[in-house]
C-alpha cells in the first residue's frame, strides 16, 4: 500500500510540474517582459546610432562579442572591437553633424528566456549628408544572440546574413 501511495504522489508531483512548465500564461508573461526589455535594448541601439554615440553603442555588446558579415564577397567573422573600429568614423560624422544616421529593427522570430535571447529579423541602416542628400538605405537580414548580465542585455553575436529588400522589410511587423 505504501508503494502505491508513493507512486501516486510521484505521478501527481510530476503532473503538476509538467502543467506548471506548460502554463501558457506564465510563459506569455515571461516572454512579454523579455520582449519589452529587448525592445528597449534595440531602441537604445537606434538612439546611439542617431546621436553618433560611439561609446554608448559599444557598451551594448559583450566585450567578447563577434560580428559576422556573410553577404559580401569577403565573408568574415571579427571581434566586436574590430567591427566598431570600422564603424567609428560614421559615428563621429553623425555626432559632428556631418551626416545623418539611423537604424531601425523589425523581427521575424524572437526566442529566449530570462537571460538569453536569439532575435531574427531585418534592420535598415540609413545614412545621408547632413542636408539629407545622398540618402542610402541598407536593409539587412540579421540574427543577434544576446545574454542578460547584471540586469542588462548585451549582444554576443551579430550575424549580418544577407541583403534584404524594402518589400521584405515592409512585410515584417513593426
Amino acid at each position: 500500500m505504501m508503494k502505491i501511495i508513493l507512486i501516486v504522489l510521484a505521478f501527481v508531483s510530476l503532473t503538476e510540474t509538467i502543467i506548471i512548465e506548460k502554463n501558457p500564461k506564465r510563459n506569455t508573461i515571461q516572454d512579454s517582459n523579455r520582449i519589452d526589455e529587448l525592445n528597449k535594448y534595440w531602441g537604445n541601439l537606434s538612439k546611439t546610432v542617431a546621436e553618433g554615440d560611439f561609446e554608448g553603442y559599444g557598451k551594448e555588446y559583450h566585450k567578447d562579442a563577434v560580428i559576422i558579415f556573410a553577404f559580401d564577397k569577403n565573408k568574415t567573422s571579427v571581434p566586436v572591437e574590430k567591427a566598431l573600429a570600422g564603424w567609428k568614423q560614421g559615428f563621429i560624422d553623425t555626432k559632428n553633424g556631418k551626416s545623418i544616421s539611423n537604424v531601425e529593427f523589425r523581427f521575424s522570430q524572437r526566442i529566449g528566456d530570462d537571460t538569453t535571447a536569439h532575435e531574427t529579423g531585418i534592420f535598415v541602416y540609413t545614412t545621408s549628408n547632413s542636408d539629407g542628400s545622398n540618402k542610402v538605405e541598407y536593409p539587412t537580414h540579421f540574427e543577434m544572440l544576446l545574454v542578460k548580465r547584471n540586469n542588462k542585455w548585451l549582444g554576443v553575436m551579430e550575424y549580418q546574413k544577407s541583403k534584404a529588400t524594402m518589400k521584405e522589410w515592409d512585410a515584417l511587423n513593426k
